[in-house]
């Protein structure tokens, strides 16, 4: 694992919901490495047109979902859309502080002085802010930088944060109690807090 808070792990996917269900349920299922890639590679079960897409969308998935427990995954395989949704986006929060920090800053403090809309450069300014915060994080190229701009923006909007990735007017957001309750029992103070910026 490289060091440092900050690391560039969502570029490739946003939060992947249907993906992220099957994986859920290939980890319930506690599959060996050969079983994992019998799935993933040889019977194509995320169903993505490369070999290539689809080991990268399962490794992440895997490793977010992985930052939790059995029961978390079982609201991911079995809940409904919205609880599914939340269950991935506390995994995610955790496996990306990245993201996770971009709400409990900035994105909280929009909702604090009730701004309408998310401006998407208030994401820059979070990036540059964040160097001071981990000495450690990488000078990421403007290619990586844009692209983890599109995917926080797709998975706040995924997440019901904002209204859509075009129109980002922000939404208080009410979090599953389902998930909540997960995430109390298990002590998870820090995604609960980051997850509840708009209360």
């Amino acid at each position: 694992m490289p060091k440092g808070r900050y690391q560039a792990n969502f570029t490739k996917a946003s939060l992947l919901i249907p993906e992220s269900r099957i994986v859920a349920s290939l980890l319930l299922d506690k599959v060996d490495e050969d079983q994992w890639r019998q799935s993933i590679v040889v019977d194509n079960v995320l169903q993505k047109r490369t070999q290539n897409t689809a080991t990268t969308q399962a490794s992440l998935i895997r490793n977010r979902l992985n930052t939790m427990g059995p029961e978390l995954w079982t609201l991911v395989m079995e809940g409904g859309k919205q609880v599914a949704t939340h269950a991935v986006l506390a995994a995610t929060i955790k496996f990306s502080p990245l993201l996770g920090d971009f709400l409990d800053l900035v994105v909280r403090e929009q909702f604090r002085r009730f701004e309408n809309a998310l401006r998407p450069a208030l994401w820059d300014d979070y990036l540059e802010s964040c160097h001071e915060r981990d000495p450690d994080m990488p000078s990421w190229s403007e290619s990586t930088r844009l692209k983890l701009k599109q995917n926080a923006i797709r998975m706040l909007a995924e997440g019901g944060y904002l209204h859509d990735t075009k129109d980002l007017r922000l939404q208080r957001l009410q979090i599953s109690s389902e998930v909540i309750g997960y995430l109390l029992e298990h002590e998870e103070t820090y995604v609960t807090k980051c997850m509840q910026v708009s209360q």
